[in-house]
């Protein structure tokens, strides 16, 4: 059996439950993840909560006091399914793990393990979003440039990434961007799906990225001008809630 490490920092167990019920009764998705992730903003950016490894038994962690971009979109993820704070640790379970299965080596580790094994909830809709413009590559991911693993005692798979190129997300591509998409940062290492990920968020004409954002000046959960952030990345993979 697992065991459990819970912190909900400036939360109590209360207003965690009437956010997530109060957030149940918006019937748009977009809107539902607009408002559970924007009672976070500010909430610090941390690395490394999670605990477990290869060595290491898996704890189920709710960490609400600092996130990392990863485990931000989780915690937004599970309550957005959620009505009550238990049903948010029910669901955190098949958020973050495949089958629910607490354990390192079911944990999705990566943002397109969200394509392949949260099917029932997400969509990836980079090729619906970027058209022509789109691009595939098949990567071979958790396998580094010098043949060691990013995380080492998970065996390597082999992905067909499909991502647009910043340099094409121009208006025609913005304007197809849907408020809680889901929004990772494609990563041009061998290896790596994304380097880091966030929410769309739109006000008007307006495009954010709402991210646990780890630069230092920051190091906090954060809204950035999409166009401004995307200017020296290399490129977007843009995942939907389709429930």
């Amino acid at each position: 059996m697992y065991k459990e490490h819970i912190i909900l920092g400036k939360f109590s167990q209360e207003e965690l439950d009437h956010i997530i019920h109060k957030s149940s009764e918006i019937r748009d998705v977009g809107e539902q993840i607009d408002y559970l992730s924007g009672q976070f903003l500010g909430i610090d950016y941390a690395e490394s909560t999670l605990i477990g490894d290869r060595d290491t038994p898996e704890v189920f962690v709710i960490n609400l006091q600092g996130f990392d971009c990863f485990t931000f979109i989780e915690y937004i993820e599970a309550m957005r399914l959620s009505g009550s704070f238990h049903d948010f640790k029910s669901n955190l379970k098949k958020v973050r793990y495949r089958s629910g299965t607490v354990d390192f080596m079911n944990r999705n580790h990566f943002f397109t393990d969200w394509r392949e094994f949260n099917t029932d909830r997400i969509s990836d809709v980079t090729e619906e979003v970027g058209y022509h413009k789109t691009r595939r590559i098949e990567k071979k991911l958790n396998d580094r440039e010098d043949g060691t693993f990013f995380l080492p005692g998970i065996q390597p798979v082999q992905r067909d990434v499909l991502y647009i190129p910043s340099d094409e997300t121009d208006d025609t591509v913005l304007v197809t961007l849907r408020t809680g998409d889901y929004t990772g940062i494609y990563s041009d290492l061998k290896g790596l799906d994304v380097s880091h990920v966030g929410i769309i968020i739109k006000d008007g004409v307006n495009v954010y990225l709402r991210h646990a954002s780890s630069q230092t000046e920051f190091r906090k959960v954060i809204d950035q001008d999409f166009r401004k952030y995307m200017v020296d990345k290399p490129g977007i993979i843009v995942l939907r809630p389709t429930i």
